[in-house]
């Protein structure tokens, strides 16, 4: 695709609008919302983010956290600042007035940064809602707007599973069917003793089975252990039986201090 001028031509700075138009129908942009930039207020702006963050997963995942679940957050985006805005690659195309473009990059710069989205839209709206007032016009606005404190949230602890010794040679190779009933000697038996060893082999699984199930039927009758009364009893004598002397010291302090209190009073 190639621009050109005519004589018809009036505006030399249509030019550059062609080539702006040009580049964003390249980067997907529809051709409808593309043709708005040869009017004379809308501007357009290509921001690579391709480079901002090293990390492949990392990227994909900030990436679709502006565009948001089924696109809500880039409406957002564009309502808010009256741009279109196409999220296509390793790029994002805006098209709007210049305020609004400015915006954008600043929302698409701070995701990319590891910002969500949500914070710069949330001070786009207290700011819409301000401007409305006149009052506020020459006050600043820094009281209303939020301010948020960055978390350093920790992160859990990948399981690394310790590395084997490297050896040159492979595993063991296991053992096949037939080398087991080699070493067994199976391999040599006939079929009616194949079989009765089968049975064999069942019938001591059912009888260990049995038995056990016998054990855990057998549980339900046993009588829970009861309590030793006695041994209680005497625990409960251990505990209130009464240190006379101590008792009787304790009397004889409170009688004196009573008598002196008594005393004092008398006196005064």
């Amino acid at each position: 695709m190639a621009v050109r001028t005519t004589s018809k031509t009036y505006d030399p700075f249509m030019v550059i609008k062609a080539r702006d138009m040009i580049k964003l129908l390249a980067r997907s942009v529809p051709y409808e919302q593309a043709l708005r930039v040869l009017e004379d207020d809308i501007f357009c702006e290509v921001i690579k983010i391709g480079s901002m963050v090293r990390n492949r997963e990392r990227f994909v995942k900030r990436r679709q956290r502006l565009i948001g679940p089924n696109g809500s957050t880039l409406k957002a985006i564009e309502l808010l600042t009256h741009c279109y805005v196409m999220v296509q690659g390793n790029t994002v195309s805006v098209l709007g007035p210049h305020r609004g473009l400015k915006e954008v990059r600043k929302i698409v710069e701070d995701c990319m940064n590891n910002v969500h989205p949500v914070y710069n839209i949330k001070a786009l709206m207290i700011k819409k809602e301000l401007m409305n007032k006149p009052e506020l016009k020459n006050e600043s606005w820094d009281r209303f707007l939020p301010k948020f404190k960055s978390k350093n949230v920790k992160k859990k602890k990948a399981n690394i599973k310790p590395k084997k010794e490297y050896t040159p040679f492979p595993p063991p190779q296991p053992l096949s069917k037939v080398d087991m009933q080699l070493e067994s000697g199976e391999y040599f038996m006939r079929e009616h003793e194949k079989l009765q060893k089968k049975m064999e082999q069942r019938q001591e699984k059912q009888k260990v089975a049995k038995d056990e199930n016998q054990r855990k039927r057998a549980l339900a009758f046993v009588p829970p252990e009861e309590p030793d009364r006695k041994k209680a009893a005497e625990q409960q004598t251990e505990k209130t039986d009464v240190d006379v002397e101590k008792l009787k010291k304790k009397l004889k302090k409170q009688d004196k201090l009573s008598k002196k209190m008594k005393l004092s009073s008398s006196q005064a």
